[in-house]
């Protein structure tokens, strides 16, 4: 085995990392933006829902998944 043909090992997307969880089904959480500033015009229901976790959409899952190969912690 010491003959250098081992696969690199792949690095985990940093920005990816601190965006998005992965759950125990394998789907993939993302937040919500505009829940940060600039609350006081929007009403309570809309931030409240806003502080809801949602699932990456099936056309972005794979890509996030190709940032985050080993999963996140």
């Amino acid at each position: 085995m010491g003959n250098g043909l081992i696969m690199p090992k792949l690095k985990t997307h940093k920005g990816a990392a601190k965006r998005f969880r992965i759950t125990a089904t394998g789907k993939i959480k993302r937040g919500h933006s505009h829940a940060r500033h600039i609350l006081t015009k929007k009403t309570n229901k809309r931030k409240r829902l806003l502080d809801i976790d949602a699932l990456v959409s099936k056309s972005d899952q794979e890509r996030v998944e190709s940032m985050l190969p080993y999963g996140r912690d």
